[in-house]
């Protein structure tokens, strides 16, 4: 049973913590990321960028295979299964597939179209009870070829959009997808404290999670942030745990070759990925 996330990032918005949004790649993705949401009593966010979707074979073998996960794997924690910077057709697409969740980043469109567009895509998810993210000053970084220099949003812009009655609201603060750079500048606090201020109790989401000193993070959810979304920290953890197999020359032991002992370091790299992540982000025991 997937469900909305409002319920539990208003939950974590309250109990001042951050639910993690994982993304997802493959089998052994999911089920690391579920199993370990189980295992810790925590809320989880599933989430699908469009050129996952696209490798996955489409929207709906993903909702169906998170579907029969859910139910063999007998997972009772809260989970959304969420669309990451979806396009307008992507959102609408997801809507009709199954997913309990979608974002709409807009914010490669001038703010009237934005706000337009999102207008249309908050009608249709309150009347079938999704939630909705949207985003304000693109994100720095590559994510499905859209890229962004780290802006930072503007909190008068911000606050147009938290009242078209989206369910939380993706705004830049600095931050960056994939690796940061040697000389990047932190996260702007100030922005978020004026973003806070102006959009009150909307659930603000932090992207780009990989690569933030813990203590910036702690602070970001001290000042609001309650969704925060990791994907590269996953990989870099799944595809060292599978080098260090195969240069250990495991593969060519036994039955090594295997897929299912072939990838099972790594995909206990990714468990042990999102456990530290949990912990960091407070949300381990408030499913």
């Amino acid at each position: 049973m997937l469900v909305s996330a409002k319920e539990m990032l208003t939950k974590a918005k309250a109990g001042k913590y951050a639910v993690g949004q994982f993304n997802i790649n493959n089998l052994e993705w999911t089920k690391a990321i579920l199993q370990t949401a189980e295992e810790l009593k925590s809320p989880v966010i599933l989430g699908v960028s469009e050129g996952a979707g696209k490798y996955m074979c489409g929207y709906t073998t993903v909702v169906g295979m998170v579907k029969g996960m859910i139910n063999e794997l007998g997972i009772t924690v809260p989970v959304a299964l969420h669309l990451d910077h979806g396009s307008y057709e992507g959102a609408k697409a997801c809507i009709e597939a199954g997913f309990s969740s979608v974002m709409f980043d807009g914010s490669h469109y001038p703010i009237e179209e934005n706000i337009e567009k999102t207008k249309e895509l908050v009608a249709v998810c309150n009347e079938k009870g999704l939630s909705i993210e949207a985003e304000v000053g693109a994100i720095g970084g590559e994510e499905d070829g859209v890229i962004g220099g780290g802006e930072v949003a503007d909190p008068n812009e911000c606050k147009m959009i938290a009242d078209l009655g989206v369910t939380m609201l993706a705004a830049g603060i600095g931050n960056i997808h994939g690796k940061y750079p040697e000389n990047w500048a932190g996260l702007s606090f100030d922005t978020l404290a004026e973003i806070q201020k102006l959009t009150g109790t909307m659930p603000l989401v932090l992207h780009g999670g990989t690569g933030i000193p813990d203590d910036m993070i702690k602070k970001a959810i001290s000042l609001g942030v309650s969704k925060i979304n990791v994907n590269t920290e996953c990989q870099l953890a799944f595809a060292a745990a599978t080098r260090k197999y195969i240069e250990a020359g495991k593969d060519l032991q036994g039955k090594g070759f295997d897929p299912r002992k072939l990838l099972a370091d790594g995909t206990a790299a990714i468990k042990a990925t999102v456990k530290e992540k949990m912990e960091l982000f407070g949300s381990v025991g408030k499913a």
